[in-house]
């Protein structure tokens, strides 16, 4: 199904008519309070029919309907984008009184008091999040600023939802502590050794060219290319967000920040990339 799939839920009162709203000016074929029961119906019928309507769709649905709804989904659209929305409890009861609107929980008798209902749907938000969605707090988002946001979100969503950064480290300092992989290039050949090049950086020209054009280093790169390409996939396809991929050499100056940036520039056309070199000036 080569379909742009939005699932939006959350809690009652916290802005899921008005986020439709918006996804209907963006183009979106909006379905709002979607029941879970004929969830099977509608994608079979989505996948099978042309109907151009259905290329940007938009479901909103309850916190009671979340779960079976998102793993029907999710199964058949791994590109899925799920927005979960909340508000503060004061935000919330300022909404109801305003509006004076019934809370849903209220309507169907599985709670005894608007306040009851806020707590019991912040319960089952928070048991549904996933590592994969979009949280939105509404409790002080102006409207137009609430679409600029989501505008954003859905375009970096749409480039691709794998974000990348790639950073440079000396082993002498520490490995870096929140990288997803670390790659030794302590291998490769050491411009310290070469008394022009000691003072300078990966940042230098002449560095750069003198770590990145040794043969070693282009059998090294082809060969890690070739991993980071299957890894990435197989993040991408889990719906991870963010990767942080550690490049090291003895002092984090040379080796490491020449690769850093090669990887850097071979995949930032790629993916949502960003660069750092930590011990660059240590």
């Amino acid at each position: 199904m080569n379909k742009k799939i939005i699932l939006l839920s959350g809690v009652s009162g916290a802005g899921k008519s008005t986020v439709s709203n918006i996804f209907e000016d963006l183009g979106y074929h909006c379905i709002d309070q979607f029941p879970s029961d004929i969830i099977e119906s509608l994608t079979n019928y989505i996948d099978l029919e042309s109907d151009s309507r259905f290329d940007k769709l938009l479901l909103t649905t309850n916190l009671l309907d979340f779960k079976k709804i998102y793993n029907h989904l999710i199964n058949i659209s791994p590109d899925l984008i799920v927005i979960l929305l909340d508000a503060n409890k004061e935000e919330l009861l300022n909404r109801y009184k305003f509006t004076r609107r019934i809370h849903p929980l209220l309507i169907s008798n599985r709670a005894d008091s608007l306040e009851s209902a806020i707590d019991i749907e912040k319960e089952m938000l928070l048991d549904i999040y996933t590592d994969t969605a979009i949280k939105l707090d509404t409790t002080q988002i102006e409207a137009r600023k609430l679409r600029t946001k989501l505008e954003n979100l859905i375009k970096e969503n749409d480039k691709n939802r794998l974000h990348i950064t790639f950073e440079s480290f000396g082993f002498k300092y520490g490995i870096i502590k929140d990288a997803d992989l670390v790659f030794d290039v302590r291998i490769l050949k050491n411009p310290f050794y070469i008394e022009k090049l000691r003072n300078l950086t990966g940042n230098n020209q002449e560095v750069y060219d003198y770590v990145i054009n040794e043969e070693e280093t282009k059998i090294f790169l082809n060969k890690q290319i070739e991993f980071l390409d299957y890894i990435f996939n197989q993040y991408k396809n889990s719906g991870k967000r963010h990767i942080t991929i550690g490049t090291g050499c003895t002092g984090g100056k040379h080796r490491s920040v020449s690769v850093t940036r090669y990887l850097y520039n071979y995949y930032k056309s790629k993916y949502p990339s960003f660069i750092r070199h930590r011990d660059e000036e240590k």
